[in-house]
């Protein structure tokens, strides 16, 4: 009887039933959390379907709606069930719901937002309030937009893009497209940006194998949209011009200035419907520091010689405004270090104002290098086109406002230029190297890269 009369460990069969209870609330409330976490990741893809669905069938119209609610109820969200049935709700985004330090999206984007009452299992035990927690999850699908090219990399093999040691390439709201099948197709390493709308590909950037090889310090801006399996970029080449008579470089003495170009008196000017041109074996500008003026119109730069295009350093640039240069037989663009370069194709704008005049078919186009034929409309004659480089040098100080167009040339901006290309390139290979820098804008006839069904921007 003195035993059952004993208090002693009382107190720990309290404590261990008290723990006991303790431990099943935890894991009461480990699996309700992990229920809703499991309803939110189902939300979330149920949200990012319908996005994309009403964004194929025309965003928020009846359409788009309806597709919507057939994507979320696939996905595990049913809209029409008797009792607490999910709901669907699109919207257009602003700037209003979209983060202040990114460009503001375009009308075609849509948002869907993907909710439902979700009972849990042990949380209402404790407070009737906690029984049903609402899931959301919104999504954001770019169907419908087409980012215009700004930058084509026609190479099929090895690496078309290749940045190293501080270089940046900034595309203003387009996109970059490169052709080559290799898993180097593009390197960004040694701290160089590459950022642009979006980046178009010939192979998956998810697979490892073929990634962008970005490391080492390197980045891709973090709202560029990845696009993969593309083709190359194919522009429509305009008709080439028809060669005049071609005369030697006209490089006279040093320490001078002169002009030159049609309507200059060095070389012979020929009339035509796309405006006045003249052909140079070879073109050297500035060269001996001298000062030569670039009248408007169009130049041929037959590479015969084998001078080319060169920009040299030693003096400065009055320019050329309303210019096409087009190389030819092995002419290749060479821009050197510290040259001073300020080139304007037809129809664009000055640097310092203004429109400059019209090349005719040629408006926009600043350097045209042979593509061969049939990639450019001319006599019809076998023409292997024109493959030699386009170098940019360190410490050059560039503004071109017009396309670089030489899809067959490997193209390289080297050490430090402060070079600023307002419009768009199609070479070859591009290589970027020494803190060099180039920014690019958009062109409206090299095609676009679409971002219909590109990975959504969870929110």
């Amino acid at each position: 009887m003195r035993i059952f009369r004993d208090k002693r460990g009382q107190s720990t069969i309290f404590v261990a039933l008290f723990m006991g209870i303790v431990m099943l609330g935890f894991i009461a409330f480990a699996l309700d959390v992990g229920y809703l976490f499991e309803k939110k990741r189902m939300a979330q893809a149920a949200a990012d379907a319908a996005a994309l669905a009403a964004a194929e069938e025309g965003s928020t119209t009846t359409n788009g709606i309806n597709a919507a609610n057939v994507a979320a109820t696939l996905n595990g969200f049913n809209t029409s069930l008797a009792t607490n049935p999910a709901t669907v709700t699109l919207s257009t985004l602003s700037s209003g719901n979209y983060s202040s330090t990114a460009p503001a999206p375009p009308a075609s984007w849509v948002q869907a937002v993907v909710s439902q009452p979700i009972h849990t299992f042990f949380l209402g035990a404790f407070n009737n309030s906690m029984k049903t927690v609402t899931v959301s999850a919104s999504s954001v699908t770019a169907t419908g937009q087409n980012v215009s090219d700004c930058l084509c990399l026609e190479g099929t093999t090895g690496t078309d893009l290749a940045m190293s040691n501080g270089s940046s390439f900034t595309g203003s709201s387009c996109a970059v497209r490169e052709n080559s099948t290799s898993s180097s197709a593009i390197t960004v390493v040694g701290g160089s940006v590459l950022c642009s709308q979006a980046i178009g590909t010939a192979v998956a950037w998810n697979d490892a194998s073929n990634g962008p090889n970005v490391y080492n310090g390197g980045s891709v801006c973090g709202t560029a949209k990845l696009v993969s399996g593309l083709s190359a970029c194919a522009p429509t080449m305009p008709n080439v011009p028809v060669d005049v008579t071609c005369s030697a470089n006209p490089v006279t003495g040093s320490n001078t200035s002169y002009t030159v170009g049609p309507g200059s008196s060095y070389g012979t000017t020929l009339s035509s419907a796309n405006g006045n041109m003249v052909c140079y074996n070879g073109l050297i500008v500035n060269g001996n520091s001298n000062t030569v003026t670039l009248n408007s119109g169009i130049y041929i730069i037959n590479g015969t010689g084998g001078l080319g295009l060169h920009f040299e350093s030693g003096g400065p640039n009055p320019g050329g405004n309303g210019v096409l240069f087009y190389l030819e037989n092995g002419a290749m663009l060479t821009i050197d270090s510290g040259a001073n370069v300020n080139l304007v194709a037809g129809g664009n704008t000055m640097s310092g104002g203004g429109t400059a005049l019209s090349t005719g078919i040629y408006n926009g186009i600043l350097f045209y290098q042979d593509p061969g034929y049939p990639a450019a409309a001319n006599d019809g004659t076998s023409d292997t086109g024109d493959s030699a480089a386009v170098t940019i040098a360190g410490g050059a100080t560039v503004f071109i406002n017009g396309e670089i167009v030489a899809p067959l040339a490997v193209a390289t901006l080297n050490n430090g230029s402060g070079t600023t290309i307002k419009a768009s390139m199609v070479v070859k290979s591009l290589t970027m190297a020494g803190a060099g820098t180039l920014t690019n804008s958009t062109s409206t006839n090299l095609g676009n890269v679409s971002l219909a069904g590109v990975a959504d921007m969870a929110q």
